[in-house]
């Protein structure tokens, strides 16, 4: 933190790999919040029956939400495994910053490879 004329601090970030783990963990849980609300909505057009869930599903259907439903995929594999990261980092199973860098990365790896093995399946589904 730089301290400025006024008393005002001006904080100064630096973007390493673990801000970056921070950053995107907080923005695959906002995903997450996002899809709950959007679940809770759809069960709601379940309870006003079987015509008006038809409908949204119809329009759940369509290849924009099936790209989403693949976003949704990539969101959920990098905040789980992003998530066992931490949990390995406060049992202290991982101390050093190379061995949570590396962790980092291979959770990014794994994350991916899921993610782009998943969009495979769902281009499968969507074509099949």
């Amino acid at each position: 933190m730089h301290r400025v004329s006024g008393g005002r601090v001006i904080k100064h970030y630096v973007w390493h790999t673990g801000t970056w783990a921070w950053v995107l963990n907080r923005l695959s849980g906002l995903g997450l919040v996002f899809y709950l609300v959007l679940h809770i909505v759809v069960i709601h057009f379940v309870r006003q029956g079987p015509e008006s869930f038809d409908a949204l599903m119809g329009f759940l259907s369509t290849p924009l939400w099936r790209f989403l439903e693949w976003g949704l995929l990539g969101i959920i594999l990098y905040h789980s495994f992003n998530g066992i990261r931490i949990v390995m980092i406060d049992l202290g199973w991982v101390v050093e910053l190379r061995a949570q860098k590396a962790a980092f990365w291979t959770v990014v790896v794994i994350g991916l490879a899921g993610w782009f093995a998943g969009g495979v399946l769902f281009l499968l589904h969507m074509t099949g």
